[in-house]
């Protein structure tokens, strides 16, 4: 949490209340309004200016931390794919499988499907927002965008499938790729669920459809 402390600047018809924050701590506040805002509404929800207000300070102070909407936006983008992240590994630690290496390694891999799908339908505006903007998934710095393991999403599902060859469940031969390919199906899945005409669709029959198309998606490959 940050600290903050408030100041009166009185002018001669009114008192206006304002907001000033420790060194750091005004980036933390005007994030975080940004992901309230994306939580709320999605992407487009994510305004610079309202994020000003939320935090009680002036769009001059702001300009410090963020030059623009955009950059804003980027940083709620990389604390979506963190939440993401973190609900994949949340799905990960609740495997138990006792049948040896290769069905471990489905299983995990099973799991980043399954809790990619769940965040989507727990958090449908952050998940609208963490990949809202262009991200170089190999160059860009990954810190912001990681789990507790310090694993972003598509490493976690990168590792997963690296896991699965290293099993001998998925030959070598058919690993360029595959992330593009398991990615592309969850992530359909979750879009139709939460956008789509699988709107309607209840929280067990939705837990189905992830654990059948990571199942699908796992057989595939």
């Amino acid at each position: 949490m940050w600290t903050l402390y408030t100041v009166s600047v009185h002018t001669v018809n009114m008192s206006v209340q304002r907001v000033a924050y420790r060194h750091g701590h005004l980036r933390h506040a005007l994030l975080e309004a940004g992901i309230q805002m994306a939580r709320a509404g999605g992407p487009a929800a994510v305004v610079l200016r309202a994020a000003t207000r939320a935090a009680g300070v002036s769009p001059n102070a702001a300009y410090r931390h963020f030059e623009d909407r955009s950059a804003l936006l980027a940083a709620v983008c990389d604390s979506a794919q963190a939440a993401l992240a973190r609900a994949i590994e949340a799905e990960q630690a609740t495997v138990t499988v006792t049948q040896g290496r290769k069905a471990l390694a489905r299983a995990r891999f099973q799991a980043v499907g399954r809790g990619y799908v769940r965040f989507a339908r727990a958090e449908p505006g952050l998940f609208r927002t963490a990949f809202s903007v262009p991200t170089d998934l190999a160059d860009r710095d990954r810190a912001e965008r990681a789990g507790d393991t310090g694993r972003t999403p598509f490493q976690l599902l990168s590792e997963a499938l690296d896991e699965m060859v290293a099993a001998g469940v998925l030959p070598a031969a058919r690993r360029t790729g595959a992330e593009f390919l398991a990615w592309s199906a969850v992530h359909g899945l979750a879009t139709l669920l939460i956008d789509g005409p699988l709107r309607a669709v209840d929280d067990k029959g939705a837990e189905a459809f992830a654990r059948r198309v990571a199942e699908m998606v796992d057989n595939g490959l």
